[in-house]
């Protein structure tokens, strides 16, 4: 009955049992007959079964099993043991009631079957009724609705005929569409246990839930939809006995009325028609039913108090005649024996423990909180199964453990779904073991019983206790609040999935009858992680080779081929079990790999990697065809392998630490690996999880790895209905093919660096040019597959740098002062400028990637500026003429212009000022350089002129934004000086030339802040010199600490004061000239004083050559002081 309710077992029902059993503990304080049953404990519920000693022993006489216990019996309870006979007046009563019952449906006027209104299930005849008519014309059930059991506003007791839910015993297994495996065919589904009552009832009687089942006949029609019908001798009157009897099977059966047929002799006397709730009130047969319930519970209490251990076989006894009710182990008696599987109930009750675990497996998704449960039931049923015996049930049993750890939910192990105690459920009967159990009042402790009982687990001293109102109470909960235990780590859960895998596949292996055929191998002896192979051992060269290899191989295990070394038959248990404990096996060894990736153990993870593709190796020779969902796996093993590869080349520093971590191996890694040795040689895999020192291997293996799991998707079908991972395998591909681009270009520039004396690019660096050039194309078009805009911008990006690199091989070396800007740098300039504006266009606009955008306008600028630089400082004049060189060069910095952005606040902006500045700081000098050099059109020497000034004024307004470039500013306030020293020399009127001159003055004057900054960093640089003399040492005399080019500063003040002592020579010869012609004091007579002081002292500084340098600063910063001040005090009168 219990397998045919599983839903009911463990969970909702306390009790689980025939009605003659349960009337029979109800009727233990009033009867004096022994009592004997077997009672089981699963979850919550307590199965009892009679335990008939008089046929038990019977048996053991001829088949020697339970020889233990009838020794025990006679030993301790009766030693004068013998077969009691049943009386002649018991057959012939059983006989009259064999046709009483038979006429009542047959005979003449008979009550018609009630037709059954629901799908109730008759399982089959009852009990010693064989005969093929008696079967077909046995009366229909009689049915009360549900709802009277299930109202709340209904009475204590009622009950709901239910209709047995057949499971199938096989495997829950996550992946829904795998074939699980069956376990038990229909003539092992009960091992010989056949339910075989009329019905099965679940029965509430007060707050005890019981399934019970009944063979009581009822019968119906007309007036009388539902009556039972008892055959009584008018002789003799009813006892209580009969009473509770005929109340409480009325009662369970949910039927309302009795007809009792009174007879002498066989012969009818009268009917009586009698209603149930009248029956505890009969003449001769007064009871209580306040009484019956108080029994009910007490006997409950006492087998929840004291059956606490699951699949132990508990005897509940009482002798004839005593009022003593023992409690025994049998279990443990039977562990004492020779042959602790002597016990005919292990078996039954570890496939009943079994089944209800796979039974709530199969609704795991709907309460995670009943994974503690499951788990108990199943160490449980392990403990009572013998491994030579059952490999089947162990193997299935330790693969459902395995399956209880979430390896694809890590994050919800610590959720609320299971609670955290500190005790688990495997741990609740070995806690409880040896702990006594009783009640407040120590009713049935077995502290004071005589020295025959030490064997009983607990003892009723007087049957009449049990009447005693909440006399017994269970101080033990059936089933305390299941833990699951809690895992404080990925590794651990994994490590405890991969435990429960190994000991599925010891069962598997140790029932495969070719194990003699096979080559023995030493468990303690590690197999090697690493594969010397000849395919492998040439480097990245022999990848594509051994990718054709595995992807032929792939493409065979989709046509359906497969082998098995150990001589499994495909389609046997073993052979589906295996598969599934291996995939389960992979599965846990990729989360590990996972979690180390987490953690940076790259070598680590890439060990378990191994392990994961060598379980998955294994599977893919076993398997007949591979599911949609294994290949999925199977590409997320080989991006994951892939990830791991490309992080172990780019932290190639740690590598002696990786190869230590690789090399590790635990012994159940061994041992896992010797099963699947069993079936395959586990290399497919060897080309991708190689440890190599190589840093190009690394990379290549890396993207390897991706493309094979890309070709998987394809040739499987599987890009559509896995579109996530899809677009993962190909931004990954994308990013490695970016990875060995930008190797091959490095390597490349790194060439053409050792590469001085020859001035011709070599093979080597064009080889490598092509192989960066086809990588990044390649990524570009992994990455426009599936409209990743910003990433497919970014290679463009770098094949622009790789066409500058290829542009800087084919310039001229320094020492050829025939240098000219050549062809083939325009060519490549122009190419990486063209991917520059692919990016550009790729990204379409700044707010799709803003740092992105901005990089790519920078390295435009870039090129463009560096294209210009190039062809105004080797100006190609043997090609073109000097005009049409000027204008490219004006258009190339003006593109450069616009695509460096000064406004935009970033990191950036300090650079992108210094270059717009230098680019105006260029342009005037190109324009003031063709103002000096042309000679005649003066429309266009005009032109040149305006935006010579005009491209010097943007120069200095830039750079006056910058505090890091002092002698930039100071350089171009120079060429402005010379710039209008140069105009100075073409006018004529000395009112111009004055003009001129207080103008050049006056940019001298505006350069005092690049003075004051070269001071400042000066001043800082001796006051760090005086803190620490050992840093003064290390610095040359030309560069400070700050940055500052002593030299350039040397020559730049020496500049700046010739040329400001010419200034100021001719600004005293115009004004002394001036002065003569006008007569008279005036704002120039000023102005000329101070001139005369100004240049008197700059004479005098110059001509002393053992000032320092700052103390040269510190003059020039006074002098011009005393020139801005002049000049502000005679601005309004030199115009």
């Amino acid at each position: 009955m219990a397998y045919d309710f599983i839903d009911s077992v463990g969970n909702d029902v306390d009790v689980v049992s025939d009605s003659e059993n349960i009337k029979k503990l109800l009727k233990i304080p009033y009867s004096k007959s022994h009592v004997s049953m077997a009672v089981h404990r699963i979850g919550r519920t307590l199965l009892l079964d009679e335990l008939d000693i008089q046929e038990l022993f019977m048996r053991s006489s001829q088949t020697g099993d339970w020889t233990w216990l009838k020794e025990f019996y006679q030993r301790l309870i009766d030693q004068k043991w013998q077969r009691k006979k049943k009386s002649k007046e018991h057959w012939y009563q059983k006989a009259i009631l064999s046709k009483f019952l038979y006429y009542s449906i047959n005979g003449d006027g008979a009550a018609q079957p009630v037709p059954s209104t629901s799908k109730q299930h008759q399982e089959g005849p009852v009990s010693g009724e064989s005969d093929e008519a008696g079967r077909s014309s046995w009366p229909a059930p009689f049915e009360m609705p549900s709802s009277l059991s299930e109202d709340p506003g209904a009475s204590n007791q009622g009950s709901v005929p239910l209709e047995p839910s057949y499971i199938v015993g096989h495997v829950a297994s996550a992946p829904k569409e795998q074939n699980l495996t069956t376990l038990f065919n229909d003539g092992e589904n009960s091992q010989g246990l056949k339910n075989d009552f009329v019905r099965n009832i679940l029965w509430t009687f007060e707050d005890i839930h019981m399934l019970v089942g009944s063979n009581m006949p009822i019968f119906g029609g007309g007036r009388y939809p539902a009556v039972s019908l008892r055959l009584r001798d008018n002789n003799k009157p009813i006892n209580v006995l009969t009473g509770i009897d005929y109340w409480l099977d009325n009662l369970i059966c949910n039927v309302p009325e009795l007809v009792m047929c009174f007879h002498v002799n066989g012969i009818v006397q009268k009917y009586e028609m009698i209603k149930t709730e009248d029956i505890p009130n009969l003449e001769n047969s007064n009871f209580s039913t306040k009484v019956i319930k108080d029994i009910a519970q007490n006997i409950l209490s006492f087998l929840k108090s004291n059956c606490t251990k699951e699949g132990h076989t508990y005897w509940l006894f009482k002798a004839s005649g005593s009022d003593i009710v023992k409690l025994y182990d049998l279990t443990t008696l039977c562990e004492e024996t020779e042959d602790k599987y002597q016990n005919p109930f292990t078996m039954p009750v570890a496939i009943l423990l079994y089944k209800v675990a796979c039974n709530m497996m199969l609704k795991k998704n709907q309460n995670k909180k009943h994974y503690g449960t499951i788990r108990t039931l199943l160490l449980n049923c392990l403990k009572l199964l013998d491994n030579g015996r059952h490999p089947q049930i162990i193997a299935s049993a330790n693969y459902m453990l395995s399956e209880l750890f979430q390896l694809d939910e890590p994050k919800k192990e610590d959720s609320t779904d299971f609670p955290i105690n500190g005790n688990s459920d495997e741990s609740y009967s070995e806690e409880e073991e040896e702990m006594p159990d009783s009640d407040e009042n120590g009713s049935y402790s077995n502290s004071s019983d005589p020295p025959d009982d030490n064997k009983a687990v607990a003892i009723i001293k007087s049957v009449g206790e049990l009447s005693v109102p909440e006399k017994y109470k269970s101080v033990h909960r059936i089933r305390p609040s299941c833990a699951f235990p809690v895992c404080h780590g990925t590794e651990e859960r994994c490590r405890l999935v991969l435990n429960y895998v190994l000991e599925g596949l010891k069962s598997v292996d140790s029932s495969v009858k070719k194990e003699g055929d096979l080559p023995a191998a030493d468990p303690s002896t590690p197999i090697p992680l690493k594969y010397e192979d000849e395919s492998t051992s040439g480097g990245p060269e022999c990848l594509e080779k051994q990718m054709a290899l595995f992807l032929d191989k792939m493409g065979s295990f989709q046509k359906g081929k497969h082998c098995s070394q150990s001589g499994m038959i495909p389609g046997s248990w073993q052979y589906k079990m295996k598969l599934q404990l291996i995939l389960k096996s992979s599965k846990a060894y990729y989360v590990l790999s996972d979690a180390a990736m987490i953690l940076q153990k790259y070598g680590r993870a890439l060990r378990y990697i191994k392990l994961a593709l060598q379980c998955h190796d294994t599977y893919c020779c076993l398997c007949a065809s591979m599911l949609p969902e294994v290949l999925v796996f199977l590409c997320q093993c080989l991006t994951l392998c892939g990830d791991i590869q490309l992080m172990l080349a780019q932290n190639a520093n740690n590598r002696a630490a990786y190869l230590e971590e690789y090399n590790y191996q635990t012994k159940e890694d061994q041992e896992i690996l010797h099963s699947l040795h069993r079936e395959s040689r586990c290399q497919v895999f060897a080309w991708a999880t190689d440890l190599s020192t190589d840093l190009e291997c690394q990379l290549s293996v890396s993207c390897k790895c991706y493309e094979a799991a890309y070709e998987i998707l394809l040739f499987s079908n599987l890009k559509n209905q896995n579109p996530e991972q899809h677009i993962q395998v190909l931004k990954r591909m994308g990013n490695i093919r970016n990875e060995i681009g930008v190797f091959y270009m490095n390597q490349a520039a790194a060439v053409q660096t050792e590469r001085l004396g020859n001035k011709n690019v070599s093979t080597t660096e064009q080889q490598l040019w092509k192989k960066s050039f086809s990588c990044f194309e390649e990524g570009i078009q992994n990455f426009e597959s599936i409209d990743d805009a910003t990433n497919a911008a970014l290679l463009l990006c770098n094949t622009g740098r790789l066409m500058r690199i290829c542009a800087q091989a084919h310039c001229a070396t320094e020492g050829d002062f025939k240098r000219e800007f050549s062809p083939e740098e325009a060519l490549y300039y122009n190419k990486a400028v063209d991917y520059y504006l692919k990016a550009l266009r790729s990204l379409g606009k700044r707010d799709v990637h803003p740092a992105v955008w901005d990089s790519v306008n920078w390295e435009l600028s870039t090129t463009y500026f560096t294209m210009a630089t190039l062809q105004q400082d080797y100006a190609p004049l043997s090609r073109k003429a000097q005009e049409q060189i000027e204008k490219e060069v004006s258009e190339a910095m003006k593109k450069s212009l616009k695509y460096c952005d000064v406004d935009t606040v970033s990191a950036r902006q300090p650079l992108c000022q210094y270059r717009a500045a230098t680019i105006h700081h260029r342009l005037a000098s190109m324009y003031h350089s063709c103002l000096r050099n042309q000679v005649g059109d003066e429309h266009l020497r005009k032109q040149h002129r305006v935006l010579a000034d005009l491209h010097y004024s943007k120069a200095v307004r830039l750079f006056q934004l910058l505090k890091d470039a002092p002698c930039e500013f100071l350089r171009v306030q120079l060429e402005r000086v010379a710039f209008a020293e140069f105009q100075m020399a073409s006018q004529n009127s000395s009112a111009g030339k004055l003009k001129t001159l207080f103008g050049a003055l006056d940019i001298m004057v505006k350069a005092k802040g690049a003075f004051q900054l070269i001071r400042k960093e000066l001043v800082a640089e001796s006051e760090q010199k005086s803190k620490d003399k050992s840093s003064a040492e290390n610095v040359s005399p030309n560069d400070s600490p700050t940055g500052l080019n002593k030299e350039e500063v040397l020559k730049l003040l020496s500049i700046f004061e010739s040329r400001m002592s010419f200034l100021l020579l001719q600004s005293i010869k115009l004004l002394t000239s001036t002065k003569k012609k006008i007569g008279g004091i005036n704002e120039e007579e000023v102005v000329l004083k101070t001139n005369k002081q100004v240049y008197s002292l700059l004479l005098r500084a110059t001509a002393n050559k053992s000032t320092t340098l700052l103390e040269r600063i510190e003059v020039i910063l006074n002098l011009l002081e005393q020139l801005a001040q002049n000049n502000e005090a005679s601005n309004g009168g030199i115009q």
